[in-house]
């Protein structure tokens, strides 16, 4: 079962694709350009549609989603982390 999906190898958050992650979960990703499985342990519980942080980040590291920057990291953001409102922000403001 894939439970979130990553866009490029290279992207540090991937999208969660499935309802009820919860922390502690051991989680399969897919990465669609590579057609490559991951595995990754969920360090909270994330909603379906939230990013996850598939390789860590450190506070003010630009954030990659599908190729994009999306933003900046304001606190540092381990592996498995829920990546959101919380601990990204737009670099536009």
């Amino acid at each position: 079962m894939i439970h979130f999906v990553v866009h490029d190898e290279n992207d540090s958050v991937g999208v969660v694709v499935v309802e009820g992650v919860k922390a502690g979960q051991e989680l399969t990703g897919w990465i669609m350009d590579q057609d490559k499985e991951i595995k990754i342990q969920a360090r909270n519980d994330i909603p379906i549609g939230h990013k996850l942080a598939v390789r860590g980040l450190a506070a003010d590291a630009t954030v990659i989603k599908y190729g994009v920057d999306i933003g900046r990291a304001v606190s540092p953001i381990r592996v498995g982390e829920h990546a959101h409102v919380h601990n990204i922000k737009t670099k536009r403001w």
